[in-house]
C-alpha cells in the first residue's frame, strides 16, 4: 500500500499567483464541489473544469462518471443527451452499490491513463469519506496526471486534502444576445473556499459565451445587478 505522508503533498499550486481565475494552469489533481439536491450546478460547474482544464485525447475526450448508490436516487443517472455533444462518445458510467465502491471506481480511474478526467459523486458524508481517503485520492490524481472532480451533494465541508474546495450554486442565465424573452448563457456562483495557494474568494461564472451551445471558454463576469421586467422599455423610459 502507498505511504500517505504529508510531505508528499505540495504546499502550492498556483506558481506564486494569489487569485484564482478559469485560465489559470494548475497541476491536476482533487477538486471537491459542494453543491445541493435542488440543482445540478455542481455537475455543469465539473463538466465546465473539465473542458477547459482536461486535454482531449485523438479521439475527443474519453472520462468517467461515478455515482454511489444514494446519488442515483437521489439526483439520478446522467443524461446522455443532456451532455455537451462533445462529451458523449466517450462517456463512461459506473454506479456502485455504496461509498466506499465508489471510492474504489474513481481511484481505479484517475489511475487509468487512457482517461481525461474523473468525475465522481456522494451524497452526504459517509464515514469512508475521510481525510485519509481524500488524500489516496488526491495522490493517486497528481501521481498519474488525471483530473477528479468530486461531487459532493448536501455534503458538510470537514478536513480535507483536496487542492481546491468549491460551494456552488444555480444563477440566474445572462441576457440572451437576440431575444430578451429567452434565457441566455449559463451562469453559476462559485465561491472558491478553499485553495493550496490562492486566495479564497466568490465568482460568478459563465460557461459558452456567444454560442447556442456551450463551447469551451469558462470566463468571470460582474456581479448580477437587478433587471428591469421589461428590457425594452429602458429606452422609452
Amino acid at each position: 500500500m502507498d505511504a500517505l505522508r504529508a510531505s508528499e503533498l505540495p504546499v502550492a499550486l498556483g506558481n506564486g499567483a494569489d487569485e484564482w481565475s478559469p485560465d489559470l494552469q494548475l497541476p491536476h489533481s482533487m477538486w471537491e464541489i459542494f453543491g445541493s439536491m435542488d440543482d445540478v450546478a455542481g455537475d455543469a460547474l465539473a463538466l465546465a473544469f473539465a473542458q477547459k482544464h482536461c486535454a482531449a485525447g485523438g479521439e475527443g475526450w474519453r472520462w468517467l462518471w461515478v455515482q454511489d448508490a444514494r446519488s442515483t436516487r437521489s439526483s439520478g443517472r446522467p443524461f446522455l443527451h443532456g451532455l455537451p455533444p462533445l462529451l458523449r462518445s466517450g462517456f463512461i458510467h459506473v454506479e456502485a452499490g455504496g461509498a466506499a465502491d465508489a471510492l474504489w471506481a474513481m481511484e481505479e480511474g484517475v489511475r487509468c491513463g487512457e482517461l481525461s478526467f474523473v468525475i465522481g459523486e456522494i451524497v452526504g458524508d459517509p464515514k469512508v469519506l475521510d481525510f485519509t481517503a481524500i488524500r489516496r485520492l488526491v495522490l493517486t490524481a497528481e501521481r498519474n496526471g488525471v483530473m477528479l472532480y468530486l461531487l459532493r451533494r448536501e455534503g458538510f465541508a470537514n478536513l480535507s486534502a483536496a487542492r481546491l474546495r468549491w460551494r456552488v450554486t444555480a444563477a440566474p442565465s445572462a441576457l440572451h444576445r437576440w431575444n430578451s424573452m429567452a434565457p441566455g448563457v449559463p451562469r453559476v456562483r462559485a465561491e472558491l473556499f478553499r485553495g493550496r495557494g490562492l486566495r479564497p474568494g466568490q465568482f460568478w461564472l459563465e460557461h459558452g459565451v456567444g454560442s447556442h451551445e456551450p463551447d469551451h471558454s469558462l470566463v468571470v463576469v460582474p456581479d448580477l445587478r437587478d433587471r428591469p421586467v421589461e428590457p425594452d422599455y429602458r429606452a422609452t423610459g
